[in-house]
């Protein structure tokens, strides 16, 4: 018995190979890609993909396939002879050198990406796919400055470029190793408190080789107050994909500022310009209050779209603050619009997180409009201006205006 299945295996094997061989090489392609999105089955898109190829040895598109297969199969080594031979042959085709970078890149060996992406270039100067593939591999060699002028180029050709939306944010931070700034914000309340609000920040950055770190001083006058806060924030990479938050500060002058406060974060930079981060957040005024918030964002051509929330879990109840903020870049990554909606108080707000010590269950519904704009490179402008409808004691209402402005320097 076990030589009949033997031998019907047999036949149904060359049935299937006598009848993949009839079929056009542009025919077993379509089924190999068909294999590779549709069914998930990579070996069998990589067998068609090497039938295909025998009937049509010069077949490039095909060619580049099996490449991209081998490579998303692990199989790196494969897939360097096939793009290899290729370029050797056609060393013009777009497509195969920003395969073959691809692969160097995912495998990290971002030099041999660069030379390979270079080349590529030389044949493409204008290529939108290989100049983004460029500045990701000149970021990840930590030359921020130059992938900051090969995504720069990239928006300009195509403004609209998700991915080289989000990736121009990442180094924009990164291309610059020192950054200060000096903000100061008015905040008028029309029955909450009888007198406005001062702050002033100043803050320095340091991009060092695991992330940047920031030290900021704020001063604030609140209830007729002076007060000082010390803060501390570090932004650590831990890889190509994720990056974390961690932030501290002081003050002795409870009431104008926390007496402590704290935070961290995890930051995920996703596929198709998604972005995610998980957290916490931690005050004190004399009690601990612990927050825990969540976001996920979007890159969408030339806008950017971030949903947040903050949960703050106190006697069997929880308070939770929803913002939506949504982004219109204009320009480089420090042009944009900002238009920010909420509702609830949030610890990452110095306008007003010193209420959320006594008042985070009342309700809260905030607006805010900004404008970023840089000039001259290095130097940025910042402007806001919003409004906060507040329930400062049970059904009892107030407003809050905010005015908020702001100069950067990079260097």
């Amino acid at each position: 018995m076990k030589y009949f299945y033997l031998s019907l295996f047999l036949w149904l094997s060359t049935s299937l190979a006598t009848a993949q061989s009839n079929l056009t090489s542009d025919e077993l392609f379509k089924s190999a890609r068909d294999a590779a999105f549709e069914q998930k089955n990579y070996p069998k898109a990589i067998e068609l993909s090497k039938i295909a190829l025998k009937q049509s040895p010069d077949y490039a598109d095909i060619q580049i396939f099996l490449g991209r297969l081998y490579t998303w199969s692990d199989m790196p080594d494969s897939a360097r002879k096939v793009f290899e031979t290729l370029l050797s042959k056609k060393p013009e085709l777009e497509d195969a050198s920003l395969a073959a970078g691809s692969l160097e890149f995912w495998n990290d060996n971002p030099d041999k990406a660069l030379q390979i992406v270079d080349a590529g270039l030389g044949f493409h100067p204008n290529s939108p796919s290989l100049l983004l593939l460029k500045a990701k591999v000149l970021n990840d060699l930590k030359k921020w400055p130059e992938a900051n002028d090969v995504v720069n180029k990239v928006l300009k050709i195509n403004p609209n470029e998700t991915e080289a939306r989000a990736l121009s944010s990442r180094i924009k931070d990164n291309s610059t190793k020192n950054k200060i700034s000096l903000t100061y914000d008015y905040v008028y309340f029309d029955k909450q408190f009888d007198n406005p609000w001062h702050l002033t920040s100043i803050d320095y950055s340091r991009q060092t080789k695991i992330g940047s770190v920031i030290g900021r001083l704020n001063y604030a006058n609140r209830f007729n107050n002076n007060g000082l806060q010390f803060e501390v924030d570090a932004y650590p990479r831990i890889s190509k994909t994720f990056q974390a938050y961690v932030s501290g500060g002081y003050s002795n002058n409870v009431g104008v500022f926390p007496n402590y406060r704290g935070g961290f974060s995890l930051y995920a930079n996703l596929p198709k310009g998604f972005e995610a981060e998980l957290g916490f957040r931690y005050l004190n005024f004399g009690n601990n209050t612990w927050i825990y918030t969540a976001s996920v964002g979007k890159y969408f051509k030339s806008f950017w779209f971030n949903l947040r929330t903050f949960l703050t879990p106190s006697n069997n109840d929880l308070s939770r603050s929803v913002m939506f903020t949504t982004r219109y870049y204009f320009g480089g990554a420090d042009d944009y619009f900002t238009l920010r909606l909420g509702s609830g108080l949030s610890p990452d707000n110095p306008q007003n997180n010193i209420l959320i010590g006594n008042n985070f269950k009342l309700i809260s519904n905030n607006a805010l409009l900004g404008y970023r704009k840089s000039f001259k490179t290095f130097n940025i402008l910042l402007i806001n201006v919003g409004i906060d409808n507040q329930e400062y004691k049970p059904d009892t209402n107030g407003n809050q205006f905010e005015l908020g402005i702001g100069y950067l320097r990079r260097f």
